[in-house]
């Protein structure tokens, strides 16, 4: 029987298996209850052997590996660790913490170095995660800054944490979701070239300038991508606006925010359709809704102060009409980043909790776990279990010609999925 609480604190219950004839007690309840975590010693006896016909001839059991090896964690224990440092973003100073309640005195900086073994043992697979992506139609692209402490300046300094994710639930693509991290010291367009490279297919973005340099044919390393930009970041500026001007109205921009509501009413009756399905859709519907939207911003933009910020908000979504209108054309594309931007939030909780990275290599580590962990959440796959059973597998000496088995959509993890949208 699987349980699942409800908002009003109500349990509901679902038998996972056929039904069968169960008689209750009139007075019979069902109540949740909890067992506290709990932590084990296992002790690996590997007695020695020894043939009296044989002369000098003593067998021992080999040891079973470790991914630390003579080390004191198993690959459940750091599992463990790490999912709820990235996943659920508990320091590691609070889990040093809660193990001393139980009698268990580990450091954090003990803690720290299972992460970042365990980290280099999987970037294997977030290599792989990152070629798969890829080889993707579309991926959505950003970029958000993440404290890191710079050893020996006694201070932090600002590196950025890159994101690519692939999402085509929306449009029932068969590709499963995924996301891949990486860690650069800076935002410009270099280090998006660099997780970028050899990329040829739609680039769905913001307007940040280093996306356009990163595409530009004047550049011998450019990338023959095409970009698609965001509506939400044109959206964004209207409603901020808006916002300031409160209590006064601000009649052009709330116009321009009802008519792009327009379009993504539009969106929200074609979602989960094909790609065909879509373009469809929107060349009858939305399609006249953005043609009109974009002579009224002509009109509007003549009658502005050239300085202000509505005017600003104008020239920039005629500046970028193309791209911006580019998912008109192609039903696999968006109106909009949102999805990426979910994928940087557990970045940005992560980083409020943790304060900073401890450095560069520590960075790295973060996105490769991160990676994974965000992964296995699109997939509905229990990032725990995930990992205690790929560690596991890897350094037992798992083939690299067979990574893409122990992928989190791979159907071995997915079989046992939940609902990707309960994970947090």
């Amino acid at each position: 029987v699987s349980l699942s609480l409800r908002g009003s604190g109500r349990l509901d219950t679902r038998l996972d298996t056929p039904p069968i004839s169960v008689r209750h007690h009139p007075l019979s309840r069902i109540a949740l209850d909890v067992v506290p975590a709990q932590y084990r010693v296992i002790v690996t006896r590997r007695p020695k052997l020894a043939c009296r016909a044989c002369h000098g001839v003593v067998l021992q059991h080999a040891a079973p590996e470790r991914l630390i090896g003579g080390g004191l964690p198993t690959e459940r224990l750091v599992a463990h660790v790490i999912d709820a440092k990235y996943h659920w973003r508990l320091p590691l100073y609070r889990q040093a913490q809660m193990l001393a309640t139980h009698g268990i005195a580990l450091d954090r900086s003990t803690l720290a170095f299972w992460v970042g073994y365990a980290a280099q043992e999987l970037k294997p697979l977030w290599h792989r995660l990152r070629e798969l992506l890829l080889a993707s139609s579309k991926l959505c692209v950003d970029e958000t800054p993440a404290p890191v402490l710079d050893p020996g300046r006694g201070r932090t300094k600002t590196g950025y944490f890159w994101a690519l994710s692939r999402d085509n639930r929306p449009w029932a693509g068969r590709d499963p979701p995924g996301v891949v991290y990486a860690y650069a010291p800076g935002r410009g367009a270099v280090h998006g070239l660099r997780l970028l490279e050899g990329y040829r297919g739609i680039i769905h973005c913001d307007g940040y300038q280093p996306y356009k340099t990163m595409t530009r044919e004047t550049r011998t390393d450019a990338l023959s991508g095409t970009l698609a930009f965001c509506w939400s970041h044109l959206r964004r500026q209207f409603v901020k606006i808006e916002r300031e001007a409160a209590p006064a109205p601000a009649p052009v921009a709330r116009e321009a925010l009802e008519r792009i509501a327009q379009l993504y009413a539009v969106e929200k009756a074609l979602r989960g359709r094909s790609d065909a399905e879509r373009r469809a859709g929107r060349q009858a519907h939305a399609r006249p809704l953005a043609t009109a939207l974009r002579q009224w911003f002509e009109a509007k933009l003549d009658h502005l102060a050239r300085k202000s910020d509505t005017a600003k908000a104008l020239r920039y979504a005629l500046r970028h009409w193309d791209d911006l209108t580019l998912y008109l054309d192609d039903g696999r594309i968006e109106m909009d980043t949102n999805a990426v931007e979910r994928a940087m939030r557990p970045i940005k909780l992560n980083a409020k909790n943790s304060l900073f990275a401890g450095c560069d290599e520590g960075a790295e580590n973060w996105a490769v776990l991160a990676s994974l962990i965000e992964t296995c959440k699109l997939n509905g796959v229990s990032a725990e279990h995930w990992l205690a059973d790929v560690l596991a597998k890897l350094v037992n000496g798992w083939p690299a010609a067979r990574l893409d088995e122990l992928l989190p959509w791979a159907s071995i993890y997915t079989m046992h999925a939940h609902d990707p949208r309960l994970a947090a």
